[in-house]
């Protein structure tokens, strides 16, 4: 082995160490892994309020719709 591929091969494996480190030191820090998860159920949360406060117009629109096209077809075939 050469003097350039020993040198290749540590660099490789500072990065590899380096890579572990950050994935250990992000799974240690419990308050910041606490923050992610608490804004995903709020994000959650939000969306399904966002839901049920407007399903009762979705509901109406398609009503109507249906209605529309119920009128439609009835003067259509008269």
């Amino acid at each position: 082995m050469t003097a350039d591929e020993v040198r290749q091969e540590i660099e490789q494996t500072r990065q590899r160490l380096g890579e572990t480190v950050d994935q250990l030191a992000a799974k240690a820090d419990v308050k910041a892994r606490a923050r992610s998860r608490v804004a995903e159920v709020s994000a959650q949360v939000r969306h399904s309020q966002v839901v049920r406060r407007h399903w009762p117009e979705a509901m109406t629109a398609c009503g109507l719709v249906i209605g529309a096209v119920a009128l439609w077809q009835r003067r259509k075939q008269a």
